[in-house]
């Protein structure tokens, strides 16, 4: 290891016999000749013949490789494919060595070699998630896990690492985009991503951040476990340290032109091109190493962005957008704690209906702490006092407002600031070409918006980059913040956007699945008609296993955690869309969750599971499951790979029953875009365009249907037309359908597959009228009783 910088060179690399300015392999891509017709075109085929299955989307499984194309992703053989997978992991947020004691300790020490999980753990893990049918990855990287040492200083045993774990993903029929996590901008401002460096390089103490009142901690330390702190970490978005570091990484030349640092070459530069320039050049790191391995199809710029205070209020945040709990010092207030001024702030509890309510002021920085280090870029001076926002007055003994709308306007020339279309999307642009160059073209590039934003529509096709997903997230907010899960769900998606209250109540299960449904398909269409027909993936969508003040520890009875990730998988199917779960977290416990920030996120835990020794690890092996909870919930059928386009999917575990309908394409030009030309407000999940311009050369569909489900049943298939064939491999849990006819345009082909006998319900699916119908027909029949009455009686005494 070395702790000095050569300043000459453009990468310092940790490991000192590695060439500089390069990653530890080859950046060659395979150049992939193009597809012959699956052996299922010529008719005597007999389903299954293939050496495949499935959730296979290796070369072996797809044909070649995976591309985009209009709504769908498409493989060389032309089918339709479902990816749905996992994170891999929230175990990449904190290092190997994380000590909770000593945090933040010696922050340039650590390695997170060995996260998500040991090499020689992948086979048992790989093989897991392969026979629960979830092999598409999400696989998280973090910029400290790759430049903790200093910048430029690249850790090449972590990237090593990485490139080895990818290298194995094929083998197991994985595949994987690889997503720069953060939250909260750094662990050392309470989340995880960026290195301490970036903090200590604007000035931040990190020794003095909580006392200040700039970052929230204690989750690093263990906390987050308690009602009090529980929630607590994602307000660690508005307060200083956090919200001041994305402000400068993405509009520094606008917010702070007067603060410079020192690069590489010992000249000063703007704040933000430091930044910016140190991120891309990891990124660049990242898809030198990785992006050549047949497992790798993609990349994503950074989980959740945040614009920290750009068009912020000096004095308040969104009550409705942003979240407030516990103390929430405004960006003014922040100012004063950070300078060591003791300051009055507002302290949130939290209440019903609202979400939470200000019940008190608190007093933070009693200690008169100063969270700027005297030998920073501003000499100890607030970075924001430094730029002439606000001031300290002696006169009056306190803080003064400068200039009221700072962050509203650009300070220049008092224009409207957009953070999408001026910083956020031109900086993707450039992200883009950087990785793609270092990889290749043909890689996927995935964006997200804000979180709990619909995709704005000024995401237009000449300032996107080119080959972009959409990967947006979806919680539901109601069950998230309450950590509780029962018979009533809200939709806080429709409050939070003026729905009336009646409309966004739901009761039961069936309730809980339309309520999913809706704002799963709000998200969707809202992004296909902001960008046209492009493909969307949901990132990161998941359930809290501690809900319901962790009772299922207990009692060990997980049937509200199975009934919430049935409701959001069903959102999800009805949806047509693929995703990757929040999270396969080997390293999850009971008592202390994910081991982030009082997080209990996985349905998977290690320490549940059986040893290595007692495994088989074949696709049809149950022994993989040990560990697992409410996998009834999660592992369930899906069409992988459709010979056609999805039109409808509807899957009911209870029963283990499931429809499918999809449709033979129509023929398009091979070299024209793939754009269909349905009106923007047209464009439905129940509508999908029926034309692919990359030609169909298989009759073959292929179905995951999970050996968890079929064995010791029988699986029958209906609905299947005069020529068409079918077989069912339980070893591949792969349900192989040829269809006789795949040419004629637009043909709709339904199947309804069940099994014999049908195995026990989890659960009975229930509504308002299954819970109360009794009711109402009781009072329905007492009010006609006593109506009937009165009109009788009413009779009898005219009669007299």
């Amino acid at each position: 290891m070395t702790n000095d910088l050569n300043l000459d060179s453009p990468f310092i690399l940790v490991d000192d016999d590695r060439p500089k300015a390069s990653s530890p392999l080859s950046n060659t891509v395979k150049n992939k000749s193009k597809p012959t017709f699956h052996p299922s075109k010529d008719l005597s085929y007999t389903p299954g013949s293939i050496s495949s299955y499935a959730h296979d989307w290796s070369s072996r499984g797809t044909g070649g490789s995976l591309t985009a194309e209009g709504r769908n992703f498409v493989d060389a053989y032309g089918r339709v494919c479902n990816l749905r997978g996992v994170n891999l992991s929230g175990s990449t947020k904190t290092p190997v060595n994380h000590d909770p004691e000593n945090f933040p300790g010696d922050h340039r020490g650590v390695t997170f070699v060995g996260r998500p999980f040991p090499l020689e753990e992948a086979h048992e893990h790989f093989s897991r998630l392969r026979r629960w049918g979830l092999t598409f990855i999400r696989f998280l990287v973090t910029w400290e896990a790759v430049e903790h040492e200093g910048p430029g200083i690249y850790d090449t045993k972590y990237l090593e690492y990485i490139r080895k774990l990818l290298s194995m993903l094929p083998t197991y029929g994985l595949t994987a985009f690889v997503s720069m996590h953060q939250d909260v901008w750094s662990r050392y401002s309470g989340g995880s991503g960026a290195p301490a460096w970036t903090l200590e390089m604007v000035g931040f103490d990190l020794n003095a951040l909580e006392e200040t009142g700039s970052a929230w901690l204690n989750g690093h330390r263990g906390g987050g476990h308690t009602e009090e702190e529980r929630g607590v970490w994602p307000c660690g978005y508005h307060k200083l340290a956090a919200s001041t570091m994305s402000t400068l990484f993405w509009a520094g030349d606008v917010f702070a032109p007067k603060l410079r640092v020192k690069n590489e070459h010992d000249q000063e530069v703007p704040i933000q091109q430091f930044l910016q320039n140190a991120f891309l050049n990891m990124w660049e790191m990242v898809a030198r190493t990785v992006g050549d391995l047949d497992g790798v199809i993609g990349f994503q710029l950074i989980n959740e962005p945040h614009p920290g205070y750009v068009n912020v209020s000096l004095h308040n945040f969104n009550y409705n957008t942003d979240l407030h709990l516990s103390h929430i010092p405004s960006a003014f207030e922040s100012f004063q704690l950070g300078a060591g001024y003791p300051t009055l702030v507002h302290t949130y509890t939290r209440s019903f209906p609202m979400p939470t309510k200000h019940t008190a002021h608190t007093l933070l920085n009693t200690s008169n702490t100063k969270v700027w280090r005297p030998d920073g870029p501003t000499q100890g001076r607030c970075i924001w006092e430094y730029h002439d926002v606000w001031r300290w007055s002696n006169a009056s003994n306190k803080a003064v407002a400068l200039r009221e709308n700072y962050f509203r306007q650009d300070p220049q020339t008092g224009g409207k600031i957009d953070w999408y279309t001026d910083l956020y999307l031109p900086f993707t642009k450039t992200w883009s070409e950087r990785v793609r160059k270092a990889s290749s073209d043909s890689k996927l590039v995935l964006l997200e918006p804000i979180p709990n934003e619909f995709c704005p529509e000024s995401w237009t096709e000449e300032r996107r980059p080119a080959n972009m997903v959409f990967a947006p997230h979806w919680y539901d907010l109601n069950g998230l913040f309450a950590k509780a899960f029962g018979n009533f769900s809200v939709n806080v998606q429709g409050l939070s956007r003026g729905m009336f209250p009646l409309k966004a109540f739901y009761w039961g299960q069936k309730g809980a699945r339309d309520n999913f449904s809706l704002q799963i398909r709000n998200i969707v269409e809202k992004g296909y008609r902001s960008l046209g027909e492009l493909p969307v993936i949901i990132g990161e969508c998941g359930i809290p296993m501690d809900m319901n003040k962790g009772e299922a520890f207990e009692t060990d009875d997980f049937v509200w955690q199975a009934r919430m990730m049935d409701a959001m998988l069903t959102g999800l199917e009805r949806a047509l869309v693929g995703f990757t779960l929040w999270h396969y977290n080997p390293y999850n416990d009971d008592q202390a969750g994910d081991h982030w920030n009082g997080e209990n996120f996985s349905w998977f835990s290690r320490r549940r599971a059986l040893p290595p020794s007692l495994l088989y690890y074949e696709q049809d092996a149950p022994s993989l499951d040990n560990g697992g909870r409410i996998l009834s919930s999660v592992v369930r059928p899906y069409p992988a790979k459709t010979a056609g386009i999805p039109l409808r999917f509807e899957y009911e575990m209870n029963t283990g029953t499931f429809t499918y309908e999809w449709a033979n394409p129509i023929p398009g030009d091979a070299n024209a875009k793939s754009p269909s030309t349905t009106k923007t407000n047209e464009r439905k999940i129940s509508k999908p365009p029926l034309t692919l311009h990359r030609p169909l050369l298989t009759r073959e569909t292929e179905i995951f249907i999970p050996s968890q489900l079929t064995h010791g049943r029988n699986l029958i298939v209906k609905g299947l037309a005069q020529g068409d064939k079918y077989l069912y491999d339980e070893r591949r849990q792969t349900l192989f359908v040829v269809t006789q006819d795949v040419v004629e345009p637009g043909r709709v082909h339904s199947i309804s597959v069940s099994v014999d006998p049908a195995p026990r319900a989890s659960f009975f699916v229930n509504d308002l009228w299954t819970d109360f119908g009794g009711h109402f027909m009781s009072v329905g029949m007492l009010f006609f009783a006593v109506l009937a009455y009165w009109v009788f009686d009413g009779l009898m005494s005219t009669e007299q």
